[in-house]
């Protein structure tokens, strides 16, 4: 089979098709209303991804309840914006009707901004802490979960993934640090219930065999005590719970895992590849090849962290630059059963029509993202986030934002 023809065949998931194996991930933008739904810039991001011609557009983390979350614009998923969410998925599916979409439902946990919001957590992490949680709002939280994945089938949605990875609430539940002895943490029995129940619900309560369930998943976050840890207290690599966990989630109904690694509040180098040393991108390779072994043929493996490859101009080493490329590496990793599909985050922002340039031969065209992270800098500044190379709007916005803070410690000194 001739290069670039893995990228673009399409594959089967759940009972949809994809018309090729490139997913747009999950990517915080801070641009929604005062309620939670879609913004101006939402909207705008959206009808682009849909016209670039990627097989699945994965909406970013989108918050199943205002009371404890990460971003002060973050898009949310609750009854009140069920209205709205039914017009934006209208819209931007009626672009590109082929296009799945699913939707990123998430709880942010330890990671919520306590300027905003109330931070909650399993086990205080050092650094990060929170109000720990009970017994009765884990219960809760379940239930916001299952309350979200109805509202997005209802809204016309194809699909749910329920997050379980980055240092959400998902994955903070199943680290081995989570040795609290409760109903939720301690055993492995008692770590993986938060996600098998919300995944148990989820089918027993949308019977509808073409809504399609899956999860991304941190395989290893490297600190101690993170998931894929040994141990509580050791960040050596064990897999064993992570696979096990990725077993225990497609036998209750999951028909693709996205899988990541790192957490980036913690280890951000390992969750998205560094550009001055870009090796972590075989750890994913790893991860992915780990899960594709585990799961059942027809479960969909969808591998994340390619953006640092971009077109083969970076700085891994050992390796001929057409070598070295994301199409390269997309290709050779589907054609040898690493993974079924290639997500891009960062990427995405840099240029949403990637698919539908490579598809074309217009590879030279494509605005290859430098991993320059600046659009990391505005997600934690809790600003709009956009490309800060190619997108003059963001570009200057971030300008903006260190000239006034430059301005602001001339003033303190």
């Amino acid at each position: 089979m001739a290069e670039g023809n893995y990228l673009f065949k399409p594959i089967k998931i759940g009972n949809k098709i994809s018309e090729n194996r490139i997913v747009i991930n999950a990517m915080e933008c801070c641009d929604s209303d005062n309620d939670g739904s879609p913004g101006e810039k939402t909207y705008r991001r959206y009808k682009r991804y849909f016209e670039g011609g990627s097989g699945i557009v994965v909406l970013e983390a989108i918050t199943v309840g205002y009371e404890s979350r990460s971003r002060l614009n973050q898009l949310s998923i609750m009854p009140r914006n069920e209205k709205a969410l039914s017009k934006f998925i209208k819209e931007v599916k009626a672009i590109n009707p082929k296009t799945l979409f699913f939707l990123q439902i998430t709880h942010s946990g330890e990671l919520s901004n306590p300027n905003f919001s109330r931070k909650v957590c399993v086990k205080p992490l050092p650094g990060f802490g929170g109000d720990v949680l009970s017994e009765e709002d884990v219960e809760s939280i379940i239930d916001q979960f299952v309350i979200s994945a109805k509202i997005a089938h209802s809204a016309g949605a194809d699909g749910v993934d329920v997050k379980l990875c980055h240092g959400y609430l998902g994955s903070q539940f199943l680290r081995p640090f989570n040795d609290r002895k409760w109903k939720y943490g301690g055993s492995w029995e008692n770590r993986t219930r938060f996600a098998y129940k919300i995944y148990e619900r989820i089918q027993n309560e949308i019977k509808d065999s073409n809504f399609i369930v899956g999860s991304k998943v941190s395989i290893w976050e490297g600190f101690p005590g993170g998931c894929g840890s040994a141990g509580p207290d050791t960040a050596i690599i064990d897999l064993s719970e992570s696979l096990d966990l990725v077993k225990g989630i497609e036998a209750r109904g999951a028909k693709f895992i996205l899988v990541s690694a790192g957490s980036p509040s913690i280890t951000l180098a390992l969750s998205q590849p560094d550009k001055k040393i870009p090796d972590d991108v075989y750890l994913h390779f790893t991860f992915q090849k780990a899960v594709k072994n585990a799961v059942k043929p027809g479960t969909v493996v969808i591998g994340s962290a390619y953006s640092v490859l971009r077109d083969g101009k970076n700085n891994l080493q050992a390796v001929n630059s057409d070598e070295a490329s994301l199409k390269y590496w997309g290709n050779k990793n589907i054609k040898d059963g690493v993974t079924d599909m290639i997500a891009i985050g960062r990427q995405s922002l840099a240029d949403c029509y990637m698919a539908s340039k490579l598809k074309t031969g217009k590879d030279k065209d494509v605005n290859w993202c430098t991993a320059c992270d600046q659009c990391i800098e505005l997600l934690i500044r809790q600003k709009n986030v956009g490309c800060c190379t190619y997108d003059k709007e963001y570009v200057e916005a971030l300008r903006k934002i260190r000239r006034e803070e430059g301005l602001l410690k001339a003033k303190r000194t």
